[in-house]
């Protein structure tokens, strides 16, 4: 069977309506599209009975990571409006940024709280490297994340076409989020109520944490996905963590972050440091059995990686059955789970 490795053969057309705008109330009534590899069988229930499809004897692998309020609005010293939104540390006092609005080297922005940014550095990409300080002390990671904390705005991924509310900042962030430095919610985490990851803490299960950066969101540029360079995202796995991977013979993963991060330490067996792998049809996973997951836009890396446990064809065919059964797309919306 021909593996696709053209770009275009990962489209799909999507109605507007069913990019959901925000989650469904109580969580538990998202529905939940079960595909059972062994038996090509699809099963439309709730995460109501999410439990009852829980594969025996898996580990359940969880990424614990924190979303910070990323984004920032201020102006330059021209009074021209701009807006910011972090993406991650560099070194401890650079830092790596998006832009909305025109800037050079050197120009100074202005925030809230007194807050400053220089812009040091224009990268190709369209990023930018820049130093943050406050009352001219120049901020490391820990105090500019305690300022973002206190002015940020929840960075909602470019495709819910609203302005954050005081809502998404508990919305858009797992139950069970620790560690600080998202810039991206693992969304099929979304999903879990404070009950369920009482439910979860009973089965065998670990947490690593990879933080997600805006990467996830950049559009695949080669023709052949083969060729893609995907983004690099900061990962760490504890001792505890490791020893349960290492063990399990069968796993499934709660997110494709998860996936990413498991599958790249059972490749490098490096317990930190940067996430680069793509995993898709030609690349699939290697330890990772199943998969909890939300619906992912065209053309994404989302997509190729869920493709690499049931094939395109298969994928393509499930997300029809999703949109004629009117599912809810994206961050925000309902789940598939692949066992």
């Amino acid at each position: 069977m021909k593996i696709e490795t053209n770009l275009e053969a990962y489209n799909y057309n999507l109605p507007q309506k069913l990019i959901a705008k925000n989650p469904i109330y109580p969580k538990s009534k998202a529905k939940l599209l079960v595909y059972k590899k062994n038996e090509d069988k699809v099963i439309h229930t709730s995460f109501k009975y999410f439990f009852d499809f829980i594969p025996k004897d898996c580990l359940i692998v969880l990424n614990d990571t924190k979303v910070l309020p990323a984004r920032i609005y201020g102006k330059k010293q021209s009074g021209a409006k701009i807006e910011l939104l972090y993406h991650k540390t560099i070194k401890k006092n650079k830092f790596l940024v998006q832009i909305k609005g025109k800037v050079k080297v050197n120009d100074i922005l202005e925030f809230d709280d007194n807050l400053i940014c220089n812009i040091l550095e224009l990268k190709d990409n369209g990023l930018r490297i820049v130093e943050f300080y406050k009352n001219n002390k120049l901020l490391d990671s820990i105090n500019l994340f305690k300022i973002l904390e206190s002015i940020g705005h929840t960075p909602l991924p470019p495709y819910i076409k609203r302005k954050d509310d005081i809502n998404d900042r508990l919305n858009y962030q797992s139950v069970f989020a620790k560690n600080l430095g998202s810039i991206a919610a693992p969304t099929a985490s979304l999903h879990f109520s404070k009950n369920d990851i009482n439910k979860i803490k009973k089965l065998n299960h670990c947490f690593i944490t990879l933080h997600i950066g805006a990467g996830t969101f950049f559009n695949v540029e080669a023709d052949d996905i083969t060729k893609h360079k995907i983004h690099k995202e900061d990962y760490f796995i504890s001792d505890i963590a490791k020893e349960k991977i290492d063990n399990a013979k069968k796993i499934l993963c709660i997110g494709t972050t998860a996936t990413r991060c498991v599958e790249y330490y059972t490749k490098t067996k490096i317990l930190n440091g940067e996430c680069d792998i793509f995993i898709h049809p030609l690349n699939p996973p290697l330890k990772t059995k199943y998969l909890l997951t939300n619906f992912h836009l065209p053309k994404s890396t989302l997509l190729m990686l869920v493709s690499s446990f049931i094939g395109l064809s298969k994928t393509k065919s499930i997300y029809e059955i999703a949109k004629e059964n009117q599912y809810r797309f994206y961050s925000y919306g309902d789940g598939m789970l692949i066992i």
